[in-house]
Formats: structure tokens, C-alpha cells, sequence
């Protein structure tokens, strides 16, 4: 059985008066990939050049994958190529900001994460665009999405922990998991789980993606609340 990489705080965290917990699989080798990257950057990019382009490389992968609906060979090479570069601006940001010691913590923080909101949401609505996801499905995965995303800016308020990873997958597993999902349209995106279907792949793929996220929203809102009720219970 495999063990769980450490955790790692990272000091723009700390910095904002949290603690940010990134224990997923490809934390260890992508933060030594990133800082490496980062002491080489041109000095004319700043970290709001790469926000900005993790925000415009997230809408270019909904409107991409609207395209994978008419014209697959187009349009699934446009995901995965804006997954990579949503990957390098929105991993890159931070990364340059405390390599350059010019972290702003708490705009950083909330400006990525109202990038994660929006570039997600318009990812779901560019696969209920294209055909290869019901929009129902779309929907509940988006409100499954949102209230993990929730519990987790809760706790981070309440507890100073803002947790990135859960087991060991965390978002750029997630944008893999989503790469190779995309480069399976190009032979249909259709699958038979277990011998039943034919289903979509990509409904599948959100019924699976929101049940997991609810478990981690129910396990992750027990355990926060149980860790507030031992430290302010003293009665």
C-alpha cells in the first residue's frame, strides 16, 4: 500500500495565515519542476502575466471542447494544449512570486481562486456544448465541485488549513485525468463499464467525479467540524 507524500507548506501560505496542505502524487517532482522553471523566467513575466494566462488557457479548453462536438481533430488537440497551459500559468504564478520574493498572499489567493471557479465552470459548459456530456451531469458535477471548493475556503477561515489534495489527486492529476478523457473522443468517447452502456465517456466520468467529490466534501466538513469542536469545547 502506498503512502501519501508529505505534505507542503508553502511560506506565501503562511504568509496569509494558513497553512496549505498539497500531499498529491506529483506534488514532490512538480514543485522542483516549477521553482527550477522559475529561476529562469525572462524578468519582463510577472506573476500576473501567468494568472492571466491560466485564466484565458481555461476558457480556451471549454471553448475547445464545444469544438471536440463538430470537429474532433481540432478540438481535442486545443484541450489538451490549454490544460498544459493552464497547468504552467496557474502552477507558475505563485511559484514566481516567491521565488522573486514578491508574494502577495491574499490576493494571490483569492485571484486564483475565483480563476478556478469561473475557468471550471466554463469548462463544464463547453462539454454540455458539445454532446459529450449531458448538461445535467454538468450541473451536478459543478455543484458537487463547488461544495468541496466551499468546505475548503470555510476551513481555511476557521482552521488556517487550505487543503489542495485529497488521498494523493489533486489538480494536476485532475488536468491529466481530463487530457486523457479528451484524447479518447477521438475514437468516439463512448464506453461500456462492466459490460453495460453504451455511455458516454465524459457521464460517466462526471457521475464518478461528483460522487467522489461529495465523500470528500462529507469527510473533509466531519473532520473539520469534529477538529473546531475539541479545540472550543471546554465544558
Amino acid at each position: 500500500m502506498k503512502s501519501s507524500p508529505p505534505s507542503t507548506v508553502t511560506p506565501a501560505s503562511a504568509a496569509a495565515g494558513h497553512t496549505r496542505l498539497h500531499g498529491s502524487l506529483l506534488a514532490a517532482p512538480e514543485k522542483r519542476a516549477l521553482v527550477w522553471m522559475a529561476e529562469r523566467m525572462p524578468a519582463w513575466v510577472n506573476s500576473d502575466h501567468l494568472s492571466a494566462l491560466g485564466f484565458v488557457s481555461m476558457a480556451g479548453v471549454g471553448a475547445s471542447f464545444a469544438l471536440t462536438g463538430s470537429q474532433p481533430a481540432i478540438g481535442v488537440p486545443l484541450v489538451v494544449a490549454c490544460l498544459v497551459l493552464n497547468w504552467f500559468g496557474d502552477s507558475m504564478d505563485g511559484t514566481l512570486a516567491r521565488v522573486r520574493n514578491r508574494m502577495r498572499p491574499r490576493y494571490g489567493f483569492y485571484l486564483d481562486h475565483v480563476i478556478d471557479i469561473a475557468g471550471t465552470a466554463m469548462m463544464l459548459a463547453g462539454l454540455a456544448l458539445s454532446g459529450h456530456m449531458d448538461p445535467l451531469i454538468a450541473a451536478v458535477t459543478l455543484a458537487a465541485w463547488l461544495l468541496v471548493m466551499g468546505e475548503s475556503f470555510l476551513a481555511t477561515w476557521a482552521r488556517s488549513l487550505f487543503r489542495m489534495s485529497f488521498l494523493w489527486f489533486g489538480p494536476t492529476e485532475l488536468r491529466v485525468l481530463i487530457a486523457i478523457g479528451a484524447v479518447m473522443l477521438l475514437g468516439g468517447g463512448i464506453v461500456r463499464p462492466f459490460g453495460l452502456g453504451p455511455y458516454r465517456l465524459f457521464d460517466v466520468g462526471g457521475l464518478c467525479a461528483s460522487s467522489g467529490l461529495v465523500v470528500v466534501f462529507v469527510v473533509n466538513a466531519v473532520r473539520n467540524a469534529v477538529a473546531l469542536y475539541r479545540e472550543e469545547t471546554h465544558w
